[in-house]
């Protein structure tokens, strides 16, 4: 059934305009009485059917509404150093049809890609687009948010305050899946650049209280970490 994302609904009926209309009206040729799922980006679903078209907008009347069956039970936050080239693009877009909560790109030590603000402005952009993209492609009922440039020390006193914060260190810490034998609804993952953490920034993440977290005796790249962990995460709390 054709899946479309909406501002969330005030009523018992949704006026589609722009992009949405185009695409039910023109490229999918749907006709009044058919029904399509409408969702809010925030984790509802619901079903519609079409009950009128003029050419430039569509009106739906909303028939039932139930949280989307797609998204994970636990809420992943993915604190991502700033890779280099468009390795951030593969990251987010994996990441997302995966089922991540939100990304947010970080800056730290060792990171090659250090854009300026206004360069950083349009790759957020980017970003957010493709995020969307991928939340349409599989289904997701929530469109992640890719949140502003964060420095090391922001990011790492957040995900300390976390449920659990775990901060992906390389040379050693617990392995994943013992960190993951408590259960929590709210995971951060903290993933590096390609250079890493410096020993500096591991022991700054700890006394903020994230828990280094090792991803097994292999050294995984910056695109494959993040991507390692979220799978074993969503596979530990039943959400594969």
């Amino acid at each position: 059934m054709p899946r479309f994302y909406i501002d969330p609904p005030t009523g018992d009926t949704v006026v589609l305009e722009s992009e949405n209309a185009r695409h039910i009206s023109r490229s999918l040729r749907m006709a009044v009485g058919e029904e399509v799922t409408l969702c809010d980006g925030a984790g509802t679903d619901y079903l519609c059917r079409l009950s009128a078209m003029d050419g430039q907008t569509v009106t739906a009347q909303i028939l039932s509404c139930e949280p989307c069956q797609a998204e994970p039970t636990v809420f992943v936050r993915l604190y991502q150093a700033l890779p280099k080239s468009d390795k951030m693009e593969l990251i987010l877009q994996k990441a997302v049809e995966l089922g991540v909560g939100e990304v947010i790109p970080v800056l730290t030590e060792r990171c090659i890609s250090r854009p300026d603000p206004k360069s950083m402005e349009k790759k957020l952009s980017r970003w957010q687009k493709i995020a969307l993209e991928a939340a349409k492609q599989c289904g997701r009922g929530r469109i992640p948010a890719v949140r502003p440039l964060m420095s090391f020390s922001e990011a790492a006193s957040e995900l300390g305050q976390m449920e659990k914060g775990l901060f992906l260190y390389e040379k050693g810490g617990q392995p994943l899946k013992a960190a993951l034998s408590e259960p929590a609804k709210e995971i951060g993952i903290f993933v590096g650049a390609e250079g890493g953490f410096s020993p500096d920034e591991a022991a700054a993440a700890e006394e903020a209280g994230a828990q280094p977290t090792s991803l097994g005796p292999r050294i995984l790249r910056c695109e494959t970490a993040p991507l390692a962990a979220l799978s074993a995460i969503l596979y530990e709390t039943g959400n594969f």
